[in-house]
């Protein structure tokens, strides 16, 4: 099968990589651009831990072909921390341990990154939504709900720290 070119912005910076017509968005972003951070946990999008940001909306990388992504912005969970100092999202899932053993960390990361984008304010059931296709393991799903609940808040008032 021959290559194609795909020029797509990952984390802010354009890249240029070739692939397969038939290669996943997930395996480009791990085998050709080096960003193993996004996990392949079952290759048919039922886990979550492959979900990027792809355009501002959270997509499993698995379900889609890399040449879909053509042009697009995207967000990885590498893309999350600046200048290596961790986010309020970030900060919070280590300080609320909303992690257990790591598999599906980084998948609910960038869907609560996703939700967090929107919705500064989001309640229980919204957190809920936003993380229902993102299975975990270890049932952490109430620690990541808290972490959200403290990132937020914390984003809410760095916001209106920057208004006033």
């Amino acid at each position: 099968m021959a290559e194609i070119d795909i020029r797509m912005t990952v984390n802010g910076s354009v890249q240029q990589l070739k692939a397969g017509a038939g290669r996943t968005l997930l395996s480009v972003l791990r085998e050709e651009a080096g960003l193993t951070g996004t996990k392949d946990g079952c290759s048919s999008g039922d886990c979550g831990a492959c979900v990027v940001i792809l355009d501002g909306q959270p997509v499993n990388s698995c379900m889609v072909l890399a040449p879909q992504a053509e042009g697009s912005q995207i967000t990885t969970v590498e893309g999350l921390a600046v200048d290596d100092e961790l986010q309020p999202l970030q900060r919070a899932f280590a300080e609320t341990w909303a992690f257990q053993c790591g598999f599906c960390t980084q998948g609910m990361l960038m869907s609560c990154h996703a939700l967090l984008m929107s919705n500064l304010n989001p309640t229980r059931e919204e957190i809920l939504t936003a993380i229902s296709g993102n299975l975990c393991r270890c049932t952490a799903y109430q620690g990541v709900v808290k972490a959200v609940e403290q990132a937020a808040a914390e984003m809410r008032s760095q916001d209106q720290n920057r208004h006033e």
